[in-house]
C-alpha cells in the first residue's frame, strides 16, 4: 500500500509543479496558443494523483498489493504515466518555442498510451480476482449479539 501512496504523492507534486511550470513558461515566452503543457497538469493529477489513490482504496478493501500481478500493475501504469506526460512536456515546449515536433513524440506518447491500457487490465484482472474470493474469518459483517430469554 505504501507503493501506490508514494506513488500518488510524487504525481501530486509533479501536476502541481507542471501546472505552475506551464503557466509561467508560456507566460516568459508571450505564448497565447494551445500546448500540450496545459495537459500534463490534468494527466499527472488525475492519472497519476486520483489513480494511485483509487488503487490505495482498493488495496486497503481487497489487499492487492499482496499479489505478484500488482508489482506488474505498478510498473506498466507507472511507466505509461511517466512515457505519456514526458512527452507532452516534449511536445508542449517544443510548441512553445516554435520548433517543429518531431514526429516520434506522438508515437512515444502512443507507447505509453498502451503501457497506460496494459496496467489498466491488470488492475481489472486483479479486482476481478478479489472479488471472486470468498470472504476471510473475521473480515465479514459481525453478527447482532443474541439474546436469550
Amino acid at each position: 500500500m505504501r507503493k501506490s501512496y508514494n506513488a500518488a504523492h510524487v504525481c501530486m507534486i509533479l501536476g502541481v509543479v507542471s501546472g505552475l511550470f506551464y503557466r509561467e513558461f508560456t507566460k516568459v515566452n508571450h505564448f497565447p496558443g494551445e500546448t500540450q503543457l496545459a495537459l500534463m497538469h490534468t494527466h499527472l493529477l488525475a492519472l497519476g494523483t486520483l489513480g494511485f489513490l483509487i488503487v490505495l482504496a482498493l488495496d486497503k478493501q481487497f489487499q492487492l498489493s499482496g499479489a505478484t500481478l500488482f508489482t506488474y500493475f505498478f510498473w506498466f501504469y507507472n511507466a505509461g504515466v511517466a512515457i505519456t506526460v514526458s512527452t507532452m512536456g516534449v511536445h508542449g515546449i517544443a510548441t512553445v518555442l516554435g520548433y517543429h515536433v518531431p514526429e516520434a513524440v506522438p508515437w512515444t506518447a502512443g507507447v505509453g498510451h498502451i503501457l497506460l491500457t496494459v496496467g489498466l487490465i491488470l488492475l481489472f484482472v486483479l479486482l476481478g480476482k478479489g472479488l471472486a474470493e470468498p470472504v476471510k474469518p473475521g473480515t465479514a459483517e459481525s453478527e447482532p449479539a443474541k439474546t436469550s430469554a
